[in-house]
């Protein structure tokens, strides 16, 4: 019998832990993880420096057909905005600080991922 094939949640949280280490490898800082809104869900919010930035983690088995970061659409985008908004409205200490949002595209093995970071991937106007 075939070991069962690793559920989708079990892989994501993998390659979240990895895209962790990634960018607090680069200096940044974890505020928040998986914070939940109302139509949507922030992977990661970090500091980077005075700035905020809120991060959504995107994985992808194989990179072909665009791979993970044309995943992030703009109905995706959009979610993402309204799930900051809603962050910045529970943590007005941090409501005036610089924020951007950043994709992390993953493909390949999830215990060891390749990893593209799209810094400043889209701005919160532009949905």
């Amino acid at each position: 019998m075939a070991p069962a094939e690793p559920n989708r949640k079990a892989i994501g949280a993998t390659v979240e832990h990895a895209a962790l280490a990634y960018l607090q490898a680069r200096g940044l800082r974890l505020l928040a993880r998986n914070v939940q809104a109302r139509g949507g869900e922030l992977d990661l919010v970090m500091q980077d420096g005075a700035g905020l930035v809120f991060v959504e983690v995107r994985y992808r088995a194989d990179p072909a057909f665009g791979g993970a970061a044309a995943s992030v659409d703009r109905g995706k985008r959009r979610k993402l905005v309204r799930a900051a908004q809603f962050f910045l409205a529970h943590h007005p200490r941090l409501a005036n600080a610089p924020c951007r949002f950043d994709v992390i595209a993953a493909h390949g093995d999830p215990a060891a991922p390749d990893i593209e970071w799209l810094r400043d991937a889209f701005r919160a106007d532009e949905c």
